[in-house]
């Protein structure tokens, strides 16, 4: 499966340097804040926020905390035999016990809405493990294609989150996605459930930091297959020679033995955390067996409790508004119980029944707050206690999970990381700027500058709405969108200003002009893709439009082939050349002589896009649209005619010409992902809603365009110098 033919240009890479992490002075105090949130604040934040360095902070501090037992073991011999070993031990231990939970449908119901936090996040670990910092290492690739597998291959139905939301509501438990707002709540979440998810989240964040640490949980918890075991399926994902590969990556590795022990620590400390979640189903299981009728049915009434209010008008209950006991901060679950046992919502009607089961059937004022096996409690209760079965019991507090999740809480807030710093970022010049944007899980800093920095270049590029049609591979003029009125302007673009100008070049330029003229484009070549590698991520991958563009990412990046990867592609270029480069994320690329500082700026600009997609998610949209189309016509055609004349590798442009293709490769769907995005705005926010998110999607294209129509906006800046002239 992973069958690869290793070469000098293959990037061994196991692991990125350990430089530490730069927070700005702020970020602390933020990142304070949400850990005194607990165990559901931080889950919460570490899923909706993937776009400031407070997250990161968070991030940081809970990957410190459940990594720092490993960190303290003594060092020992690691192989992948030992590893597997042991995952296969532990899977042996708790496939007996699974078996237990899900003997019948009440109990697995009660064990899948338990483990639905982590459940519903495998494969997070991996949403940004294919970065500018980590492209193309081999490891990269190979947890890539997993990625891309358990994404559906970019069909989000077919995808593995979407099997396990299948599975929860064949057993019954219907829930929210795993984004919206009371997903913990309807999930009845436990602490301990949300800080383990809560590690996965934060590992997701920094996935480049932490590459041993990565690999290590995608391979014990695919191995484990703990939900394979609840749900009875067969494991999505084969995940053994991942680990006998990295294994043995980490041989040829300077930095192999420490990565090897990240790895290994990984590996036992998912084993744990799996246990830990198998200890809490069980206990959720013996809990809710334990249950009388009377505690079930008080469950229901501090579950809907925060939620009551002043619908209920004049109802009592004990003589007191429902409202205002409800409101109660001392609000005694127990006493109102017993209040509501003998109240006259609970006496019996001739015709059947109570005023409160009346109240919660079709028609009555109660209808729809309760689900179906809610109301069947209720109604239950209330027949039993008409008939004089309930006297009221104790209520157990459900304490499942509690002293593990007490333990990592602890951890968690007192994780002191001691590779952090804490400055403003103020890089000296593009290329610090370049450096810490693509290693930009170590400089979270620079995140707001990042942030501003994309504003001024799509605020600057709407000039280009009065005069882009004077662009030579573009035309950025201003249009009313319609689906029509796209299509029309990109096929006029393909047709007047990319494809009918070719001709082949009578008179090549020298072998020395031609080198030059490619490592103008190189930088931008050295970061493909960049632009949509967060589009998809966990929580952002419901929408048809994200599912498109997600695809395209990964067909830069060969789908895990590093064959087909375009930065692999970039990179045989360059070596024909002779042009040799340290990887971009490096110090040493600091001080690389072969690429000028001019070029900076349009990587800069893609790169801040990037780091944003939920903030500036139209604008990447319409920036996807021009580099597509660029990939094709004349100036390809051009290059490819150059580099074949003095026998040098045109394998990077020829992929483009062909994946880029304007009938139904990436040019064609870059319209078709705008149109199906707009199709969506305007079902769910009306038409002029569709007029804003058109003004956002443009100026993305128009940032593009400023950046290779190099001859027209020299014009329109010497036109607006002469204009100053003429004032003064």
């Amino acid at each position: 499966m992973y069958a690869h033919q290793t070469h000098e240009l293959d990037d061994l890479t196991t692991s990125l340097p350990r430089g530490g992490f730069e927070f700005s002075p702020a970020a602390q105090a933020e990142a304070e804040a949400v850990l005194a949130t607990g165990p559901a604040g931080i889950y919460t934040r570490l899923l909706a926020d993937q776009e400031t360095e407070a997250t990161l902070l968070v991030a940081r501090r809970v990957l410190a905390a459940f990594l720092a037992d490993q960190q303290d073991r003594p060092a020992e011999p690691v192989t992948a035999a030992a590893l597997a070993a042991l995952v296969a031990e532990a899977r042996a231990e708790l496939a007996p016990q699974v078996a237990r939970l899900t003997a019948d449908p009440a109990t697995k119901a009660v064990a899948l809405r338990g483990r639905a936090p982590v459940a519903l996040l495998a494969g997070c670990w991996l949403d940004t493990v294919s970065q500018p910092a980590t492209q193309p290492a081999i490891v990269v690739n190979r947890l890539y294609a997993q990625y891309f597998e358990h994404k559906g291959q970019g069909r989000p139905q077919q995808s593995v989150l979407q099997q396990r939301r299948r599975a929860l509501e064949d057993a019954g438990v219907l829930l929210p996605q795993v984004e919206e707002a009371d997903f913990l709540t309807r999930a009845r979440a436990r602490p301990l459930a949300a800080l383990h998810g809560a590690f996965l989240l934060a590992l997701s964040r920094l996935p480049a930091a932490f590459l041993p640490e990565v690999v290590g949980v995608q391979y014990a918890f695919h191995a484990l297959g703990l939900d394979d075991l609840l749900n009875g399926t067969e494991p999505p994902l084969a995940v053994e020679e991942l680990l006998t590969e990295y294994v043995e990556l980490t041989d040829r590795s300077d930095t192999g033995a420490e990565d090897r022990q990240r790895l290994a620590g990984a590996v036992r400390l998912l084993v744990r955390i799996e246990r830990e979640q198998l200890a809490l189903l069980t206990e959720l299981v013996d809990h809710r067996a334990g249950m009388s009728l009377d505690a079930r049915v008080a469950e229901i009434v501090e579950r809907h409790r925060p939620y009551a209010g002043r619908q209920h008008k004049n109802v009592k209950i004990g003589g007191e508004l429902l409202s205002e006991t409800f409101a109660d901060p001392q609000f005694d679950l127990a006493a109102f119980m017993a209040e509501f046992r003998a109240s006259r919502q609970l006496r019996p009607l001739r015709g059947g029944g109570c005023p409160f089961t009346r109240a919660v059937k079709f028609g009555g004022p109660m209808f729809g707050i309760f689900d179906e096996a809610e109301a069947a409690a209720f109604k239950e209760w209330a027949a039993a206690v008409a008939a004089g079965e309930l006297a009221g019991e104790p209520l157990r507090p459900d304490t499942s999970g509690d002293r593990p999740a007490a333990h990592w809480q602890r951890a968690v807030l007192a994780a002191a990381p001691k590779d952090l710093r804490f400055a403003e970022a103020a890089p000296a010049d593009d290329r610090e700027f370049f450096h810490r944007l693509v290693n930009i899980e170590q400089y979270p800093n620079t995140l707001e500058l990042a942030a501003r920095t994309a504003e001024e270049g799509l605020a600057r590029a709407e000039l280009l709405f009065a005069h882009g049609a004077g662009g030579r591979y573009t035309d950025a003029s201003w249009l009313d969108y319609s689906p029509e009125a796209l299509l029309e302007r990109v096929d006029r673009i393909y047709w007047d200003k990319l494809v009918g100008p070719f001709r082949p070049l009578q008179e090549l330029p020298d072998r020395d002009e031609v080198i030059f003229h490619q490592k103008t484009f190189a930088l931008g070549s050295l970061i493909d893709g960049t632009w949509a590698y967060r589009i998809g991520n966990l929580g952002r991958y419901q929408r048809q439009a994200d599912a498109m563009l997600f695809s395209i990412y990964a067909d830069e990046m060969g789908r895990g082939e590093l064959a087909k990867n375009h930065i692999t592609l970039i990179r045989q270029v360059l070596a024909s050349m002779d042009v040799q480069l340290p990887h971009i994320r490096s110090a040493e690329f600091l001080e690389q002589g072969e690429l000028p500082d001019e070029l900076y700026r349009f990587s800069i600009h893609q790169i801040c896009l990037a780091l944003f997609p939920d903030r500036l998610h139209s604008e990447i949209l319409g920036y996807n649209l021009g580099i597509e189309m660029f990939g094709l016509g004349e100036m390809r055609l051009h290059e490819v005619q150059k580099l074949r004349r003095y026998n040098l590798d045109t394998g990077y442009e020829e992929a483009h010409l062909s994946i880029d293709n304007f009938s139904a490769g990436h040019a064609r769907q870059s319209a078709e992902i705008i149109i199906s995005h707009l199709d969506g705005v305007r079902r769910e926010a009306g038409q002029a809603a569709v007029r804003r998110e058109w003004r956002r999607i443009w100026r993305g294209y128009a940032s593009f365009a400023w950046f290779v129509e190099h001859h027209l906006v020299n014009s329109l800046a010497t036109e607006a110098d002469t204009a100053d002239d003429l004032v003064i």
